[in-house]
């Protein structure tokens, strides 16, 4: 197993999402999406794996100007705009290969062990 957390350290799920990995003595990359945040291809990935951009989104975000911005775009430039704008996006991201959760799911992680 190769489990990517993709989370802000002010994310209450995201250390929720860090705490049950720990627990289970599951190894983890945790990227702090503040700091580095996610690559094209990454997010690509997560976006095939959970079924669209919109499941990526969340709509309770603080910054309701972008969210309402993105709501009028292109599927290629939401696609841009989230990139350059992760604080719009559902946290924790949790990536193990192709398979993805955004949001805390330990009932699908589980399945990963």
């Amino acid at each position: 197993m190769n489990i990517q957390i993709f989370a802000t350290k002010k994310s209450s799920d995201g250390r929720k999402a860090e705490r049950w990995f720990k627990e289970r003595r599951i190894r983890f990359q945790y990227i702090d999406m503040n700091q580095k945040g996610m690559s094209a291809g990454e997010l690509r990935s997560v976006c095939q794996a959970v079924g669209g951009l919109d499941a990526l989104i969340d709509p309770n975000a603080k910054d309701q100007d972008t969210l309402a911005l993105i709501r009028y775009l292109s599927d290629e430039d939401r696609f841009y705009k989230l990139l350059d704008n992760p604080q719009i996006m559902r946290l924790p991201v949790v990536r193990n290969g192709r398979q993805a959760t955004v949001g805390y799911c330990p009932d699908v992680w589980s399945g990963w062990e």
